[in-house]
């Protein structure tokens, strides 16, 4: 999903397609509670986990020779959306792996490194890859063939990764199908009625929609910006340094961010840190509105900036990643993490369709104001929470219900 915003763009997809089509390939992920239960009752979750990283490692491999067809935009856009159902089922199986394979106070303690090597990968696909392709443009000449060998490189690392996982990931022996007498269907109703069925539910789910509206309708956006020529309100960034911005910059800021909320979260309870992540989160989105109406010429300055906002970002999203794991505590934790993230990734989806027309509409200067203002309602909703205050601290209490 993020490789595949600056791929269209370098193939000559227009603005409003790539923000409207790709953000459809967060579905899955809206989707994956409804087969959340069948994951949980099949097969263990490492064999899930395993399996899923070969299965988008063979997505990426059929991706990368359907960027030498006539019709690439259509056919990746349907291999991605497989291999998007493919991740989904992975993160039920490897979300349920977290939390079995630790206690309490370590899921909070290592919430931060969790967040962090997630945003990496996801700077890796958006920075590192991209760099390779831009380096392939220029030796090979051909902006389809560099992009199709940068594919293959990803599918590459993942069959790696899949294999690798396939001797390295322990085997606990609590890590089996979950019996139940009711079977599927009633196992399925039985997660979702109780998951309706707890204490602040509809202000949970408020906080879930709303928390990262920001950042749904700029996660598009941004890599148009970069890569836009000035006369049209970009920077005009190339390939290449537009990876450089993310895989250079980025990671260690974004590590750093995420790392030290993970830490406080840890010393203080999340209950005292939201306001300041929540901040953290929004405040940093300044940067944007700054380059935008700047257009500054210096690449340090660019570069500085987007650390800037990647490390307010993995230091507030700390916060919500840990109210997730909090609320889902209890019975059927696993499927309610799995509502939970089917409800952030309905929150990321909806407004990212509509981002490309409004930020072509408002021009980008006027788009990042937007976006920065409507972050208010998260940042209230996650001043209403009613979160243990012991919660995340070694020792504290944890219930989500």
């Amino acid at each position: 999903m993020t490789m595949s915003v600056v791929m269209y763009k370098r193939l000559g997809v227009a603005n409003t397609d790539i923000a409207f089509y790709t953000s459809w390939l967060s579905l899955p992920w809206v989707l994956k509670p409804l087969w959340s239960p069948w994951v949980d009752m099949t097969r263990t979750k490492r064999f899930w986990i395993v399996a899923m990283q070969g299965a988008v490692a063979a997505g990426l491999a059929l991706a990368a020779l359907s960027l030498l067809t006539g019709f690439f935009f259509q056919l990746s856009l349907f291999l991605f959306l497989m291999m998007a159902f493919a991740s989904a089922t992975h993160d039920i199986a490897a979300d349920g792996f977290y939390m079995m394979g630790l206690s309490r106070h370590e899921q909070a303690w290592w919430v931060g490194l969790r967040n962090t090597f997630y945003r990496v990968a996801m700077t890796f696909g958006g920075g590192w890859l991209v760099v390779l392709a831009g380096h392939l443009e220029k030796t090979s000449g051909s902006i389809p063939g560099a992009w199709s060998m940068t594919v293959f490189t990803a599918a590459g690392v993942f069959l790696l990764f899949s294999l690798w996982h396939g001797f390295i990931l322990p085997r606990p022996a609590q890590d089996g199908p979950v019996g139940t007498d009711r079977g599927l269907r009633s196992e399925f109703f039985a997660a979702f009625g109780s998951f309706f069925k707890k204490p602040g539910v509809w202000l949970a789910l408020a906080f879930i929609l709303f928390y990262r509206l920001d950042e749904a309708q700029v996660s598009k956006i941004i890599p148009l910006f970069l890569l836009d020529a000035r006369g049209k309100g970009g920077l005009g960034l190339t390939t290449g340094n537009w990876g450089l911005v993310y895989g250079l910059w980025a990671v260690p800021a974004l590590t750093c961010g995420g790392l030290a909320g993970g830490f406080l979260a840890a010393k203080y309870g999340l209950k005292k840190m939201i306001p300041i992540m929540a901040g953290a989160m929004y405040l940093p989105k300044l940067a944007f509105i700054f380059l935008s109406l700047a257009q500054p010429r210096n690449f340090g300055v660019i570069c500085g900036a987007v650390a800037a906002e990647q490390f307010g970002y993995g230091f507030g999203f700390t916060a919500f990643m840990l109210y997730l794991l909090y609320f889902s505590d209890g019975p059927h934790r696993t499927a309610h993490y799995a509502i939970c993230t089917g409800f952030m990734a309905l929150g990321l989806m909806i407004p990212g369709l509509w981002s490309g027309q409004l930020a072509a509409g408002l021009g980008y200067p006027h788009f990042f104001i937007w976006v920065l203002c409507s972050a208010a309602p998260g940042f209230i909703i996650a001043l209403s929470l009613k979160v243990d205050r012991q919660f995340g601290r070694k020792g504290g209490h944890v219930s989500g219900g």
